[in-house]
C-alpha cells in the first residue's frame, strides 16, 4: 500500500528526473547549434579566395622604405557660395578639410610653462 509520503517521493524523484532528462536535451541542442555553426564556418572559408603566397606579398620600394612626412596642417575655407540661393554641393568642397600651411615651425611651449597639467610651474599669468 502506497502512503502519502511513498507518493510525494515518487513525484519528487520524478521531477529531478525530468530535470535532469531536460538539462540533457538542451545540451544536446546546444552542442548540435555549435556543431552547425562549425560546419558553417568551414564551408564559408573554402568559398574565400586563398591567402597570397610569399611571392605575391607586396614589396618595398627600390628607393626603399617610405619615410613619414611632417607638415603643419591649417584649415581650408570653405568656398562662398555666389548667391545666397545656391548650395554648395559636395562636389564644389576641397578634397581634404586642411592645407598645408605656410608657417612649417613646430610651435613650442611658453619658457616658464610646464608643458602639463599639475606640473608644479605657475602656469600662464
Amino acid at each position: 500500500m502506497r502512503t502519502t509520503y511513498d507518493a510525494v517521493r515518487y513525484v519528487a524523484v520524478s521531477d529531478a528526473a525530468v530535470g535532469s532528462i531536460g538539462a540533457f536535451v538542451g545540451g544536446l541542442v546546444i552542442v548540435g547549434v555549435l556543431v552547425w555553426a562549425v560546419r558553417l564556418g568551414i564551408k564559408s572559408r573554402r568559398g574565400q579566395p586563398r591567402p597570397p603566397r610569399p611571392e605575391e606579398q607586396p614589396r618595398r620600394p627600390e628607393s626603399g622604405p617610405v619615410q613619414e612626412a611632417r607638415e603643419m596642417r591649417e584649415p581650408d575655407e570653405v568656398p562662398r557660395a555666389a548667391d545666397e540661393s545656391e548650395r554648395l554641393s559636395p562636389h564644389d568642397l576641397h578634397a581634404s578639410g586642411s592645407k598645408r600651411g605656410e608657417n612649417q615651425d613646430r610651435p613650442r611651449w611658453d619658457s616658464g610653462s610646464s608643458g602639463s597639467f599639475g606640473g608644479g610651474g605657475p602656469g600662464r599669468t
